[in-house]
């Protein structure tokens, strides 16, 4: 009888341990979320709805009115173009930007790995050292280089300063990936008469898609979250929905449309939001693929 009561006890302890886990971390995702509801419930609302209720209740009528204004006729400055034109700038500054940084970084990471070279750790410690340095600290040298280029103010320099900015990071992945392969395969091709470009593309690269697709996450979301180089070297018809955003939530004419501000802010995270929620799992085997290889 002792050891039934105690095992009772014991399970029940246990299930007030697992309650009291799952309640805290139903209590913090609800927390966490409460701002992505404020944003979607309000951008549903009228804005008449808005003053005269409050931000957090579901709508009465539910209205798709504050989209299609974000989406089409916000007034952007003296624009009134809404968010499409500047929607279309970042789909075409950010592909570019993660598909050339992308694949120099893997071209990279390939190099200090199975074809080393004299100072190739100190290359590879400088990169690094790159990884940190502050997008505010290479603002100005960026911006000259800009201006000399003949690229100031255009989506192409954008795509050029993700690019550059962004190499540093893939290089880190790629090289920290391809490490773990061992060096006798590409020996091995070497000795059966492939050369530097057919090892990348017809061994390392293949065996690599797991950081492919974790370099191509990371980038996109990067770059398309940006709004500090967008502002700096873009303005007028060729900046990034960031800036656009910004620029539609801090022009008011009449009442604030509030509205109108959160369907822009959903409009303007829907992409990232989409890799993240399709491609998500594969972001996370993709960083675990490495740490458990060889």
């Amino acid at each position: 009888m002792a050891a039934e009561r105690s095992s009772a006890s014991a399970r029940r302890a246990r299930l007030v341990g697992r309650a009291f886990i799952y309640g805290t971390l139903v209590l913090l995702a609800l927390l966490y979320l409460m701002p992505l509801w404020v944003m979607v419930v309000t951008s549903l609302k009228s804005l008449d709805e808005v003053y005269a209720g409050s931000f957090i209740g579901l709508p009465r009528a539910l209205t798709l009115e504050a989209w299609e204004k974000a989406w089409a006729t916000a007034c952007i400055g003296t624009e009134c173009g809404g968010l499409r034109p500047y929607f279309v700038n970042s789909i075409l500054m950010t592909v570019p930007a993660v598909v050339i940084s992308t694949a120099i970084g893997a071209m990279n990471g390939y190099i200090l790995t199975k074809w080393r070279f004299r100072g190739a750790n100190l290359i590879f410690g400088l990169m690094l050292f790159a990884c940190f340095l502050p997008f505010q600290a290479v603002i100005l040298p960026m911006a000259q280089v800009l201006g000399r280029l003949g690229l100031a103010g255009t989506i192409a320099g954008l795509v050029f300063v993700h690019s550059v900015y962004g190499i540093t990071f893939t290089t880190l992945f790629f090289r920290n990936y391809f490490v773990t392969i061992p060096d006798e395969l590409t020996k091995a091709a070497q000795i059966d008469g492939a050369g530097f470009f057919r090892i990348f593309f017809a061994i390392m690269l293949p065996a690599a898609l797991p950081i492919v697709v974790v370099s191509s996450i990371w980038q996109f979301t990067q770059i398309w979250n940006d709004f500090l180089f967008g502002v700096s070297f873009t303005s007028g018809a060729s900046s990034p929905v960031t800036v656009a955003l910004n620029n539609i939530v801090n022009v008011t004419m009449g009442r604030k449309q509030y509205n109108v501000d959160m369907a822009a802010a959903m409009i303007a995270a829907v992409p990232t939001l989409v890799v993240y929620v399709v491609a998500g799992r594969y972001f996370v085997r993709g960083l675990t693929a490495g740490a458990v290889k060889g």
